[in-house]
């Protein structure tokens, strides 16, 4: 759609008729200004974003040299426009919009951006999702067939939509009508039955399935192409302040460490700023959430970045190719992390894991393939799980002593997403041992593919599955 591209030059266009620049002096104390764009409420990105703007750790990094001027959006969209009119000096956003925000730079050495650190990532694609109404008859991403989906046009969730319709077997340009439309709009289009289906970024799928205003249809998982989120810089801005792009890499890399070790402390802070629930954020940035933060350049994330350019050409028309091996340069966050760079590219494990032992099993909860976490009323820690099974007795034995649940948190048996516990689809299995009986998964669609390889096995309510996990666990 040249809608993208033609949204991205007006907007550069009205950046570029304000007077100034960037680095200009500050009314007040004569200090220069640096501008970050960010999306307060694009949670996969708090530690170049939210999180560390809370924390201040990009004004001390600095040590009062420089006033930082943040600017929250709502999409990567505007953050590229007002980069290439020089109105933005750093920015994060989602893969998509870091190819469109280089196809734009790249051929003006003015405007030229590198993409210098990551924020968070799924190596599956768990980020982005695809909902529906609760009451809608749809159970698979092919039974929108002839319907309207929403979907911001060349998001990450626009391009997962694509990308999933492909291997559904339909022709994304004509088998869905794509409502290009921002987060909250297709938010509300969705409750009043304008479309059949919302196609986003995190944390919007999660938001609305937790406020029981829509149902997952599509899990990103089940693409198994990495999804994640950047930072970018103007080229020339590095190159004139070196110095503040290395008090921003390692202001990141400290938020990334407080996440990792504040984990509920760092979703609560999230939640007060953007007014999403904190178990919305946590889902995605707790323990061994759906996204993996980490400011490290992967190999496997760029091969992603440049998987996607074909999907992003048949979005929008007007995309130029981009040579992603030269828009992105790590060397700026190698020299802010330090000596284990090298050691630490290469891995991909979640430094925030779910650890403990399991209160009703008995059992260490290591798995990040089976552990879950408990998160009760009036408590400011989770307790940890060793199966899906072993939760669902928490959860019943909590709840019968009075205790109320805030949320619970399962992984997909087949993709691993986190998800909540009590809009999961569970299925039991009886050749399972009995602390495994019972399996959640994130879609209908994905629960029905385990029972037809599991002949034994049968789908069933989330409260059925509790009452069943408590008397197997009596036998």
């Amino acid at each position: 759609m040249r809608t993208i591209f033609a949204t991205v030059a007006l907007l550069a266009a009205a950046a570029g008729a304000l007077s100034g620049c960037s680095v200009s002096a500050g009314a007040d104390d004569g200090k220069e200004t640096v501008v970050v764009g960010y999306q307060s409420k694009t949670i996969n990105t708090v530690t170049a974003g939210t999180l560390l703007r809370g924390l201040g750790y990009f004004e001390k990094r600095l040590g009062g040299r420089y006033r930082v001027e943040w600017q929250d959006y709502d999409t990567g969209a505007p953050i590229t426009a007002k980069m290439v009119a020089g109105k933005i000096d750093i920015g994060s956003m989602g893969d998509y919009p870091l190819l469109i925000n280089a196809s734009r730079t790249q051929g003006v050495s003015a405007a030229r951006t590198r993409l210098v650190s990551a924020t968070g990532y799924n190596l599956r694609g768990g980020l982005n999702s695809v909902v529906v109404a609760p009451s809608s008859k749809a159970r698979t991403l092919a039974d929108l067939k002839g319907g309207k989906v929403s979907a911001s046009s060349g998001s990450a969730g626009h391009g997962t939509l694509v990308q999933a319709l492909e291997r559904a077997g339909l022709d994304p340009a004509t088998d869905v009508e794509v409502v290009n439309q921002q987060p909250p709009v297709g938010a509300s289009a969705l409750q009043s039955g304008n479309v059949q289906g919302y196609a986003q970024f995190v944390a919007w799928p999660g938001l609305l399935v937790f406020k029981n205003q829509a149902r997952l249809v599509y899990d990103g998982s089940a693409l198994d192409v990495p999804t994640f989120h950047g930072v970018v810089v103007r080229e020339a801005y590095a190159k004139e302040r070196p110095d503040v792009l290395q008090a921003f890499l390692r202001a990141q890399i400290d938020a990334t460490k407080y996440l990792h070790e504040h984990p509920v402390e760092a979703a609560e802070a999230v939640a007060k700023a953007t007014g999403l629930p904190a178990e919305v954020v946590y889902l995605y940035n707790g323990r061994d959430g759906i996204a993996t933060f980490d400011v490290t350049l992967k190999s496997r994330l760029l091969a992603a970045l440049d998987h996607d350019q074909k999907y992003l050409k048949s979005i929008g028309t007007d995309f130029k190719g981009v040579d992603v091996a030269k828009f992105a340069d790590d060397s700026y966050v190698r020299k802010a992390y330090g000596a284990s760079y090298d050691a630490d590219v290469a891995g991909t494990v979640n430094a925030a894991r779910i650890t403990g032992t399991d209160a009703a099993c008995g059992t260490p909860a290591g798995d990040p393939a089976k552990a879950g976490e408990l998160w009760l009323a009036g408590e400011d820690t989770l307790r940890p799980a060793a199966t899906p099974t072993c939760l669902l007795r928490q959860i019943a034995t909590a709840t019968s002593g009075g205790g109320s649940v805030r949320a619970a948190y399962v992984p997909d048996a087949a993709t691993g997403t986190h998800w909540f516990a009590d809009r999961a689809v569970w299925v039991r299995d009886p050749a399972a041992d009995e602390d495994e009986r019972f399996k959640p998964f994130t879609t209908r669609d994905g629960a029905e593919a385990f029972v037809k390889e599991h002949p034994r096995a049968a789908v069933v309510g989330y409260d059925e599955a509790l009452k069943a996990a408590v008397g197997g666990a009596s036998r």
